[in-house]
Order: structure tokens, then C-alpha cells, then sequence
């Protein structure tokens, strides 16, 4: 059975040698070569995010967040939400046993204003799946402008893909035209509500159990 844990204990910090040879080797100062840098890119953003935890719609059914169990329960706790939807845990109290819930929704409406969908690393890879534009690869994934920036080529929705590492190589200063290169469909700012990051939307959709109350809020993701 799975149990709440405290999200605020965490271990105190070691005073040891090691902690000191630790943060000599990632001070400020220190530096890094461009290969291994990039490298950490890569990594950092090669994979979709896992998502654990409750999703949270406003009253008219809105995904306004994805919140941590305690905070879940503590909204119920709170009488301001309802649960639509159970996880498959429990949590363990003094005298009983509770399902944990998986959806909830306010039962007053949150007004928020609507923050725009800027474009970053993250947010163009979960757009394209994590899967080159060019080839298909889901290996060494990085952006590649479309219309080379040395050319004008800005950094917009309609202009940035992804692409693996050996895909951006030989396009190189090239539009995908003039190295024999094809783009499936031109690409394009994702249409959703963004009061979940992109990503975590991406991800969130892909959970079973919250797939029904986010996919109308995500039209068209299904080209990507």
C-alpha cells in the first residue's frame, strides 16, 4: 500500500569531504566543454516527462493544474473540490483506509488570466513527440531552425522542429529543400490551454485516466 510521504522532509546536507570535493567540482567557475554541455541537452530533454499526482479542472472543467497528493487531499479535506476520479492507491490513515484521488474538480470557478504559450526547448520537443522531424530518430534530440537564423530564420513556432543530431548536421545553413530534405507538415504554435506548462500537458494526456477530461482541450496535438 502506498502512503503519503512528507514533502517537506528533506535529508540535511552532508559536511563530509565529499561534499566539498562536490561543490568545488560545480562552482560557478568551473566550466564545462561545448560537447559535454551539449550533451546534458540532449539528456535533459530526450524523454517526455512521467507525471504522478492529482489533476485538478476548474469548475467548468478547465485543466488549471497538476498538484501533489497532499495538496489533493487537502482540497477535499477543504471541501473545495470533488473527486471525479480515483487512482488505483491508498493512503493509510490512523483508523482507515483511503482511495487517493486521481482527478478533482473546484467546485467554484478560478478565474486566471490566459498566459501565453512561449516557445522553448522543452515545448517544441513534446510538440513533435520527441521524434526527429527529418527521420524519424528518437536518439540525440535537439532544435533545428528550419529556415537557417544566419538567413533571418527567427525562433518561432512556425520556424523550429525537432531533430536529431545527425539530421541538424547535414542540414546544416540549408532550408530542407536544398539539402533533399522533408518536413511532414509545417510546423505550428500547439492550440490549447496553457494553464499547464506544454509538456506536462503532453505528458498528462497519455495517463489513461485523465486522457478524457484533457484531449478536448488539446485539439490537433494528435498531428505531432
Amino acid at each position: 500500500m502506498s502512503r503519503i510521504q512528507n514533502l517537506k522532509h528533506t535529508h540535511p546536507p552532508s559536511t563530509g569531504r565529499n561534499s566539498k570535493k562536490s561543490a568545488k567540482k560545480f562552482a560557478p567557475g568551473g566550466h564545462k566543454n561545448l560537447k559535454s554541455q551539449r550533451a546534458d541537452e540532449v539528456a535533459e530533454t530526450a524523454a517526455p516527462e512521467r507525471l504522478c499526482g492529482v489533476l485538478v479542472l476548474n469548475h467548468n472543467f478547465e485543466p488549471l493544474n497538476i498538484c501533489s497528493i497532499q495538496r489533493g487531499i487537502t482540497l477535499l479535506m477543504l471541501e473545495k473540490a470533488e473527486v471525479l476520479r480515483f487512482s488505483d492507491q491508498t493512503v493509510r490513515s490512523a483508523e482507515d483506509e483511503h482511495l487517493v484521488p486521481s482527478v478533482l474538480r473546484l467546485h467554484e470557478t478560478v478565474k486566471r488570466p490566459l498566459p501565453q504559450l512561449k516557445i522553448s526547448r522543452k515545448s517544441v520537443l513534446a510538440r513533435d513527440g520527441y521524434t526527429c522531424v527529418y527521420c524519424g530518430s528518437r536518439e540525440s534530440l535537439t532544435l533545428d531552425h528550419v529556415f537557417p537564423r544566419h538567413r533571418g530564420g527567427e525562433t518561432t513556432w512556425e520556424n523550429v522542429v525537432c531533430s536529431c543530431l545527425k539530421c541538424n548536421n547535414k542540414k546544416g545553413a540549408r532550408t530542407p529543400s536544398e539539402c533533399g530534405m522533408r518536413l511532414p507538415h509545417p510546423p505550428r504554435k500547439p492550440r490549447y490551454v496553457p494553464y499547464i506548462s506544454f509538456p506536462r500537458f503532453v505528458s498528462a494526456v497519455r495517463r489513461s485516466e485523465w486522457r478524457e477530461f484533457l484531449e478536448g482541450f488539446g485539439k490537433g496535438l494528435e498531428q505531432w
